[in-house]
């Protein structure tokens, strides 16, 4: 019975998008959709509204309520003009940026939304062609914007795209401007409410101007150009994976003085089918493939790679033995954290006040890095935005450092508010020229702060369960692990339990509750063992996972000791997921 009034419910929807506001190519589909004998499409497509998530909206292209079309994306717009023309109605002239992606339809979204953008009386910023996420939010602040929106589905599979909206200081939206653009979108219930008719007088191309600032102020980044000097002809392979950091990466190595950049022919193909690849996903080793194969036929000195909207970056270096081997986001981040600090001291840039920050799923060794020497470390939600709104509290207060995450994403600059692979390939090919002046391989260098600083190992587990049921069985898996609390794991007890839903931790070894001090509350279970084990357990907001994240700890005494500690560590993390049951 409840599949029987699901139906009706899908089929309902579904025949309202036969009317005459859509086009012709789109009541066709949803036709084929009604007229098809399984229904599996139909209610996949029409079950519920894109909703936006901790990375925006985002979803598979196809017609359809729950699908990425031009219609979910005009009411998006509509619905964030909407909030705009109120929240800014004392301004004389609203304004706006728009970038897109290499994803098939991505120009076509954007086009479409600066056409709604200024048929709105909304002034548009519109970049003549794909750019990298990080450059737009640049742009939102450079222009003095009010908004901005990226068409992108960062480094999702070729049939899903995106939408990401940010604020007046370049980052994505938190509450309560994303909520109450939500209600707006929320709003629009028929075709007829979106305005399409765009005022081309409104719309301004924009381009190499932008990518020139923007290039200029990452080269101020830059903490030791004469050791770059030295070693200008570092071999560095590069890939964007077919997206946008073809042109800006490469600029911005440039700009810092590389002068010998290797290009994987293949993937600097800009195309939204991802010819090479099956995830243009920077985490997946497979994507790095042509990459490293390049590396070895020029014996490169570090490979980099950026996703499709250049936000995320993932590298890979040769070990002690001469293999490549890739380097975790994790990694990346300590290696950025531990660059910057130790830089920022030998140039006496330190006066006191500064600060880093990183995600409460990220490792704890950052932390420990930023503790250390003297330097705040601020713990937040999953979502680069949550760095953002750390930034924006402290704007003129205290001096910002750099922020990251383990999902390969990095920011060492704060006239951009969203994770950045052109500046962050380009001062991680700094501290490859860094390593190589001190006489030590980047590898070694890794090694030397896990000697400094203690050892972790970590692994992100993700579980799919894809589609309404799957999101119902992540929905029952959570409230499971609420109902029955975890109290050990492989063998060691839980001594600190964090549930972001109810903002209270439970400390077991002094027998007390507090409260977390978090901006708002968040689907996350969190668990510390005595052994220095940490778990989080998060459903994804942009993708049908639950995932995982699992750390171990431990000491590394030397650089000879480091396999067998990561041996030990992977075994440590099996015994873990199996306690886990995942």
């Amino acid at each position: 019975m409840e599949n029987e009034a699901l139906l009706k419910e899908v089929t309902a929807r579904a025949q309202v998008w036969l009317g005459e506001g859509y086009d012709a190519e789109t009541r066709a589909e949803v036709r084929r959709l009604l007229d098809n004998e399984d229904k599996t499409d139909l209610i996949e497509a029409f079950y519920k509204d894109l909703e936006f998530g901790t990375g925006g909206l985002r979803g598979i292209m196809g017609v359809g309520t729950n699908r990425m079309n031009i219609y979910t994306v005009g009411a998006a717009t509509q619905g964030l003009a909407n909030y705009l023309k109120k929240e800014f109605a004392s301004l004389p002239q609203i304004k706006v940026v728009i970038g897109h992606d290499c994803r098939n339809n991505s120009r076509r979204f954007a086009e479409i939304s600066a056409d709604i953008f200024s048929a709105n009386g909304i002034k548009v910023y519109l970049f003549d062609a794909l750019r990298p996420t990080p450059e737009m939010s640049f742009a939102i602040r450079e222009l003095g914007c009010q908004s901005g929106i990226i068409l992108t589905a960062s480094h999702n599979p070729k049939e899903y795209n995106g939408y990401k909206a940010y604020w007046d200081d370049g980052a994505q939206m938190v509450s309560p401007h994303d909520k109450n653009t939500i209600s707006e979108v929320n709003k629009i219930r028929s075709v007829s409410d979106i305005n399409f008719k765009g005022n081309k007088a409104l719309i301004e191309i924009i381009g190499d101007e932008i990518d020139r600032k923007f290039i200029s102020r990452i080269k101020g980044l830059s903490l030791n150009p004469e050791i770059i000097a030295r070693h200008k002809d570092l071999k560095i392979v590069y890939t964007p994976i077919h997206g946008t950091g073809v042109k800006l990466v490469p600029m911005a190595l440039a700009a810092y003085g590389f002068t010998n950049i290797i290009h994987v022919p293949e993937q600097d193909v800009i195309s939204g089918d991802f010819p090479t690849v099956k995830s243009p996903n920077p985490e997946e080793p497979a994507a790095l493939d042509l990459a490293i194969r390049k590396a070895k036929e020029v014996d490169a000195d570090i490979v980099m790679a950026s996703d499709p909207d250049a936000d995320r970056m993932g590298i890979a270096l040769k070990n002690d033995k001469g293999e490549w081997i890739l380097v975790n986001g994790n990694q990346n981040a300590m290696l950025f954290t531990n660059y910057l600090i130790s830089q920022y001291k030998a140039t006496g840039r330190l006066k006191g006040g500064e600060y880093m920050v990183k995600t409460i799923v990220t490792t704890e060794l950052i932390k420990k890095i930023a503790d250390r020497n003297g330097i705040e470390c601020f713990d937040v939600y999953t979502g680069f935005k949550w760095i953002a709104a750390v930034i924006r509290e402290l704007e003129g207060k205290r001096q910002y450092i750099g922020g990251g995450e383990e999902s390969y994403g990095f920011l060492p600059e704060d006239f951009v508010r969203d994770k950045d692979a052109v500046s962050s390939c380009a001062l991680m090919a700094e501290i490859a020229a860094w390593a190589k002046d001190n006489g030590k391989t980047m590898y070694e260098m890794l090694q030397d702060i896990y000697v400094e600083y203690g050892f972790s190992k970590e692994k992100g587990i993700s579980v799919v369960r894809k589609g309404k049921s799957g999101a119902e069985e992540i929905e029952a898996m959570m409230k499971n692990y609420r109902a029955n609390p975890i109290t050990e794991i492989a063998g060691s007890k839980v001594v600190l339990a964090k549930d972001y839903a109810t903002l209270v931790a439970q400390d077991f070894t002094a027998g007390e509750k507090y409260t977390l001090n978090m901006p708002t509350t968040s689907n996350v279970l969190q668990y510390f063992t005595e052994d220095g084990t940490k778990v989080s357990i998060r459903p994804s907001g942009t993708e049908p996972k639950i995932k995982f994240y699992v750390e171990v700890s431990g000491e590394l005494k030397s650089r000879a000791d480091y396999d067998k500690t990561v041996a030990a560590a992977e075994e440590k993390i099996k015994a873990v997921a199996a306690s886990l049951g995942v």
